[in-house]
């Protein structure tokens, strides 16, 4: 990664820290999918640790929110007006990546194809990163949205609705999609914590 060029504003700290908690969020709400297909299998230690890694990201961001207010901008009403675009950017792009899983799920519904849920949802999850990749400047998130796709894509193909192991049945396509998806936002959000951190330690030079 290079170093960031010229003065590091507050702003992209909070923005960063956004993301952490995005990660954190939605990727325990996959870690749940996941766990509820898993069926009998399913244990509540499961749940408590995806719970605790969530809670561990929402800490990370909390920490770069706190750092951030550290930082005295010097442009803040200069960096007001491109924030608020990018604001309208990424509300458009969620929006629309809700409007799709919406539209996608009343179809899976009305086919009778409920199983392909989690599959779909994961596929539009993934190609919703790209365009927030050049929004936000963030490659890494060209490969979560390539990890999410590609993981949506082998389930479809590789791997049978339901599986079963001795007497326990599991859902493959939530309990695969879902504890996929989680790790590859979990790992994302990582990442970005990470990036966050070295941001501010560069305000500080």
């Amino acid at each position: 990664m290079k170093k960031p060029s010229g003065t590091i504003h507050s702003s992209a700290i909070r923005g960063t820290a956004s993301g952490v908690f995005f990660m954190a969020l939605f990727g325990t709400l996959w870690a749940y999918t996941g766990i509820m297909g898993l069926q009998e299998l399913a244990a509540p230690l499961w749940l408590a640790a995806a719970v605790a890694i969530g809670v561990v990201l929402f800490i990370g961001g909390a920490s770069l929110i706190r750092g951030s207010r550290k930082i005295k901008d010097q442009s803040a009403v200069a960096d007001a007006r491109p924030g608020k675009r990018i604001a309208i950017r990424f509300n458009l792009v969620f929006a629309a990546e809700g409007a799709a899983i919406a539209i996608a799920v009343a179809v899976c519904n009305a086919a009778g194809r409920t199983a392909l849920i989690p599959i779909v949802t994961a596929l539009i999850v993934g190609i919703h990163f790209f365009p927030l990749a050049s929004l936000f400047r963030v490659k890494f998130y060209h490969l979560t949205g390539a990890l999410l796709c590609l993981l949506a894509i082998a389930t479809l193909l590789f791997l049978p609705v339901e599986a079963s192991f001795g007497a326990a049945h599991i859902n493959a396509y939530m309990s695969v999609v879902g504890l996929g998806s989680a790790l590859i936002l979990w790992g994302t959000g990582t990442v970005i914590w990470f990036m966050g951190k070295r941001l501010l330690t560069i305000s500080k030079l």
